[in-house]
């Protein structure tokens, strides 16, 4: 650490755990938590939509929409969330973390509400409408995740900076779950006043026609979360490591955090001034030579990790009709068939998602970043294959309990695992000019992967089945867990330390003691 460390960033990495950073934690996390109520509540209500739209098509397998049209409703929003990624991470360090952090939230809000009110005068309609709602629904979520990461790690102590940043991750788990429960509330309150018929009884009464109102209700609750969140947003101030390494202005960094900590710190012009030799820009030679291997490791153990955790997390429920432990489509009405897969999703986040999560933050400072990524990835890999070899045997109807807790022992450590320390390592490893940039690159390569699972896994599952696909999810767990060797320990360290600007300062001090009159 450069020896004359500013004030303001090292009354920063040595403050004690304090009330702002929860709130920091709450007010960043609750934009995770609709995220993740945004993505995949989707997953809840397709077969709802398949059922009520295109029920002639599906009359053999009820609910079932057509391939392209179940790829354009659970992959347009992934295709969004990816391009905004990449732009609000580079807005992200153009114009101040702050300055677009709202813009992410209102555009959820808007694109939430929506989507829900998707209209049209024939199903295509109906479904192109809400694509497009939901492609800039994902494209304000993408945002939210370069921003809420640098925020977090730029608000942080270096002592707990890990399990902060893990924990604002971990409202996804949150998300997920409030969307099985908001989904079984609603539809069990439909089921309760329409005793619907199942479909082997009435195919054309399975489906009442009030069903429409549930898929709608569900994507729309998702503007709640984010409209509660965006005044505190916008009182939160510019983070001092923006103020100060980019925007260089020391005394508006001293002035906001000295209200942040509350504590009176100096204004130090000068230095801010002198840290120049960090200027560098992205597709330089000096960022490939410091950076180039660690944005490679990011990049591609977060392409890999999503392929198989958005294929667990979008089609669950088809692996779980496969195996029997959700009943066939055909002995149930739409309500019913809504309510039980949200039921299943619901189980599984609870007893293996939420937990994963957590298990992070309070290990993350301990462990440390590449030790549980490595052991997560093991895990995964060593799960899926364990599912999908002997992949026969968990379809017999004794052995359905024991696939269930295995397929969620894959979520556990993917949360304990990967699934957290992709998304906190790219927000520490990155100089304060580039921070956000490369983790909006590294989580756009994360949604890349995603697509290819969501994408590629409909029709892996329907082309060469599901054990085969679950094998080939197992081979990428293994090959993320090879990449992982790219990634550096940030246990511990300032940001300044991680991203080598300590270096440039203490070079430049060094240069201008040495300078000739």
């Amino acid at each position: 650490m450069a020896r004359d460390q500013l004030q303001v960033l090292n009354a920063l990495d040595v403050a004690k755990t304090q009330w702002y950073h929860f709130t920091a934690i709450i007010i960043a996390g609750m934009g995770f938590f609709t995220d993740a109520y945004d993505l995949f509540c989707i997953s809840l209500v397709t077969k709802l939509l398949g059922r009520i739209y295109y029920h002639k098509e599906s009359a053999a397998t009820p609910g079932k929409l057509p391939d392209n049209v179940a790829s354009a409703v659970t992959g347009v929003a992934l295709c969004g969330t990816l391009t905004g990624q990449l732009f609000f991470g580079w807005l992200g360090d153009k114009m101040g973390r702050k300055r677009v952090y709202g813009l992410t939230l209102m555009l959820m809000v808007f694109c939430s509400i929506a989507s829900g009110l998707s209209f049209g005068k024939d199903p295509k309609a109906v479904i192109s409408t809400l694509c497009f709602f939901r492609f800039w629904l994902g494209f304000g979520i993408g945002g939210d995740y370069p921003l809420s990461a640098t925020i977090m790690s730029e608000y942080a102590n270096k002592k707990t900076r890990g399990a902060f940043i893990a924990a604002v991750f971990a409202m996804q788990g949150f998300g997920i779950v409030s969307g099985g429960i908001v989904t079984i509330l609603v539809s069990a309150a439909f089921k309760a006043r329409y005793r619907a018929p199942t479909y082997e009884q009435d195919a054309d009464a399975s489906t009442v026609p009030e069903a429409d109102y549930v898929w709608r209700i569900i994507l729309m609750f998702g503007a709640i979360p984010a409209l509660l969140t965006y005044y505190w947003r916008m009182k939160m101030p510019e983070t001092a490591r923006y103020t100060a390494l980019v925007a260089k202005n020391a005394k508006q960094a001293a002035a906001d955090m000295s209200k942040v900590l509350q504590v009176d710190l100096e204004v130090e012009q000068e230095k801010v001034d002198q840290k120049t030799a960090a200027d560098y820009g992205l597709f330089s030679s000096q960022f490939l030579h410091r950076h180039g291997l660690h944005l490679l490791g990011t990049t591609t153990t977060w392409f890999l990790l999503d392929i198989a955790f958005y294929s667990q997390n979008l089609f669950q429920k088809d692996i779980f009709t496969a195996i029997g432990w959700i009943p066939k489509a055909k002995t149930m009405n739409a309500l019913q068939e809504v309510y039980k897969i949200a039921r299943a999703q619901t189980l599984i986040a609870l007893c293996s998602t939420v937990p994963g999560y957590w298990f992070t933050v309070a290990l993350i400072d301990k462990l440390g970043r590449f030790t549980i990524q490595l052991v997560g990835f093991f895990f995964m890999t060593v799960f899926m294959f364990a599912l999908a070899i002997p992949y026969h045997h968990w379809t017999l109807p004794d052995n359905r309990i024991g696939f269930v807790v295995m397929y969620s022992l894959t979520f556990f450590f993917s949360n304990f695992g990967p699934n957290a320390t992709t998304f906190v390592v790219p927000a520490e490893i990155f100089p304060a000019r580039l921070r956000s940039t490369c983790h909006g690159i590294s989580a756009a390569a994360g949604k890349a992967g995603a697509i290819v699972g969501s994408f590629g896994f409909l029709y892996a599952a329907d082309n060469i089945g599901v054990k085969k696909t679950l094998i080939i999810l197992g081979v990428v767990n293994l090959t993320g867990l090879l990449f992982t060797f790219l990634v550096p320990e940030s246990k511990g360290k300032s940001l300044e330390e991680l991203s080598g600007e300590a270096e440039d300062q203490n070079a430049t001090e060094t240069q201008s003691r040495t300078a000739p009159a």
